[in-house]
């Protein structure tokens, strides 16, 4: 198997993954390939001195989906473990992504249960989506069949990793992980969340935000730009298309009236055009590559039901705003 991390900026953070690697126990021979993407910091010297370790070092910064890309070109295990820098393996990780994987001959996308790396608590078993393509976190240790798993910790099949023509690098960082499940799924395939074993995750380490601190929704700008952006093409390149014709018009509403509210409250006009626009416009800016991944996949009603059961009805936004109120968003 192939460990594949993708790091920017991770001197602080890449002792503590790499050493989760080196320690796991009755794992199947693996080996670690590092993309640095350019980092200002001394991460890349750091991974040149690690002799166990497949550097490759980029001259220019190109993001999160080109990097894994890189490194799943030149890897060479039948399976891949996509892990973020500031992600750390229990000792079993590796033997229990492996054994699950052998245990069902369909290829399959496979994660393990999430774990805040400060508290220790449990931030999801995979996620589900809600009726816009919000990720909600699947705490049920009985669901093993999920929508979609975190980037920060995620397995593949290598063949399966070609066949689905690996992250789309237009994306550049957030939501690639879903739209790969989504496109795997809809294609017939597994995405799947262990029992047992775990990762811990500095979530929110790589992009700021998207954690809850002080009982308030921390974010950024950058972020919530990327995140509204890359959900709306993947509900465009992936919900069934006589669905689509509904949930796009109301999903784009409903990003209207969030952005003209949040430019208001945040008394920052420029705001909507900073986060806002870039996802009522990915349709049309992003039109041949959903087009071309409409066109890869399976149309039929078993897949129709069976995708939508990996849905929730309450839309996250809502559920969130009345829990911890509006969203603090930082530049």
């Amino acid at each position: 198997m192939s460990v594949c991390i993708a790091n920017y900026n991770g001197v602080d953070l890449l002792p503590d993954c790499l050493d989760s690697i080196r320690n796991q126990v009755d794992a199947p021979s693996f080996e670690i390939i590092a993309h640095d993407d350019a980092s200002t910091d001394e991460s890349l010297a750091l991974l040149e001195r690690q002799q166990d370790v497949r550097v490759i070092a980029s001259p220019e910064n190109v993001g999160f989906c080109a990097g894994n890309n890189r490194m799943a070109a030149v890897a060479e295990g039948k399976y891949l473990l996509l892990l973020n820098n500031d992600a750390t393996l229990w000792p079993d990780g590796l033997a229990t992504l492996h054994a699950e994987a052998r245990a069902d001959a369909d290829a399959a996308i496979l994660s393990l249960p999430q774990f805040d790396f400060e508290s220790g608590e449990l931030l999801d078993r995979g996620m589900l989506l809600d009726p816009l393509y919000n990720p909600v976190p699947n705490l049920d240790p009985r669901r093993k069949h999920v929508a979609m798993v975190m980037g920060a910790c995620l397995w593949i099949d290598r063949d399966l990793w070609q066949r689905l023509g690996g992250f789309p690098e237009w994306m550049g960082s957030i939501g690639e992980d879903m739209y790969l499940c989504c496109v795997a799924d809809s294609m017939g395939y597994r995405v799947s969340v262990t029992d047992r074993s775990g990762y811990r995750h500095h979530v929110g380490s790589s992009f700021g935000g998207g954690k809850v601190r002080h009982q308030r929704l921390q974010t950024t700008v950058r972020r919530r730009r990327l995140s509204e952006r890359n959900k709306t093409c993947v509900m465009a390149a992936c919900a069934p298309l006589p669905d689509l014709a509904i949930v796009l018009p109301v999903h784009l509403l409903a990003l209207l009236m969030e952005g003209l509210l949040m430019s208001l409250l945040a008394r920052r006009p420029s705001l909507f055009r900073e986060v806002y626009w870039h996802a009522i416009s990915a349709p049309i800016a992003c039109f041949r590559p959903i087009v071309a991944t409409r066109r890869r996949r399976v149309r039929n009603g078993t897949w129709r039901r069976r995708y939508y059961g990996r849905f929730v009805w309450v839309p996250r936004k809502l559920a969130m705003l009345l829990r911890y109120g509006v969203p603090t968003l930082r530049p």
